[in-house]
């Protein structure tokens, strides 16, 4: 089974004069090094295609492959996540993770919770502000939380994004809006724990085979999974495996957020608690980072007993299932 492999390259935009923040959402080396050893360590052959451009001249030029392992995260628009496999669409290659749709859907926030709210999944009250005048109608209770509708890893999210008044909430969506370029989510601030859940599987064939909670140490910025926190998780976080009854109703909401918006084949529903202890819908990731000991979902597969290599063959025998190859396994599990 020969198996393209599509990604974006951190080293690459750092070389071209891009920020350590703009290339946040990209991939290091040792994860495309590790996620390409998994794979061919499963039987298959892989072959490193790159970014969508480059996927597209190896597509002119007739190339094709059984499957295409995605986990490329484009670098312009809303859509940016959905520029693979709409491509892939179009010539009739299967791939693994989410369509076009749940793509652009999951990565604009406002959207994505709209959805989940409308599919019945408890989501904290929101506004979307698109300019500053959209401020006048923001009429939720103190605190908020803030930040850009579209982006990753973090991004723009720091111990600012949590305000307690008009002033501090203007301040901030002025400097998210200007230093994005990109919509401001502001919801009502939620106090809880803190819950990552990782998904494996499509539709009714999904579950929850872990649920990890985010615990911040002494070093990390206070209050908050800001980006700084999550950049430098190994000194920051504690992460923490966890079956509580508190635990097992985020994992049920999570994975009725997973069918709702529906993701496929794996990746991870983020939650926190409200006040009165019940976990709230915060964002789902379609696109989980899968580096072997810095990314959530490897991170908790792996606390529950889920090897790396293990992990990698699940996606591709979800997807190979949901994509009918038939004649096409993997080697193992």
């Amino acid at each position: 089974m020969r198996v393209g492999l599509t990604f974006d390259l951190r080293d690459h935009y750092l070389a071209a004069g891009c920020s350590a923040e703009d290339t946040a959402e990209f991939d290091s080396i040792e994860t495309i090094d590790s996620l390409a050893g998994a794979l061919e360590r499963l039987g298959l052959e892989v072959d490193r295609l790159g970014t969508v451009r480059q996927l597209a001249q190896r597509l002119v030029a007739g190339e094709r492959w059984d499957l295409v392992f995605n986990i490329a995260e484009g670098v312009k628009g809303v859509g940016r996540e959905a520029q693979v496999p709409a491509l892939l669409d179009a010539y009739d290659i299967p791939y693994t993770f989410s369509d076009p749709l749940v793509m652009a859907l999951a990565l604009h926030k406002g959207m994505a919770k709209r959805v989940a709210r409308d599919c019945g999944v408890p989501t904290a009250p929101f506004a979307v502000v698109e300019s500053m005048a959209d401020l006048a109608a923001v009429d939720l209770p103190f605190p908020l939380f803030a930040k850009p509708i579209a982006e990753g890893t973090g991004k723009g999210v720091t111990p600012a994004s949590r305000v307690i008044n008009r002033a501090a909430l203007r301040k901030l969506c002025r400097q998210l809006l200007e230093r994005y370029r990109q919509p401001v989510l502001v919801e009502t601030f939620l106090p809880g724990r803190e819950f990552t859940v990782g998904i494996l599987g499509t539709g009714a064939a999904a579950e929850p085979v872990a649920v990890m909670e985010v615990i911040l140490n002494g070093q990390a910025e206070a209050g908050v999974y800001s980006y700084v926190n999550k950049e430098e998780c190994e000194t920051r976080v504690v992460y923490r495996l966890v079956d509580d009854d508190e635990a097992k109703a985020a994992g049920a909401v999570a994975l009725a957020a997973w069918r709702a918006l529906g993701c496929r084949d794996g990746g991870r529903v983020d939650l926190r608690q409200d006040a009165g202890g019940k976990p709230l819908f915060l964002e789902v990731n379609p696109l989980a980072g899968l580096h072997p000991t810095h990314s959530d979902l490897p991170i908790m597969c792996t606390l529950a007993g889920i090897p790396y290599d293990a992990l990698i063959g699940r996606i591709v025998e979800s997807a190979r299932r949901r994509c009918g190859a038939a004649g096409v396994s993997i080697a193992a599990e």
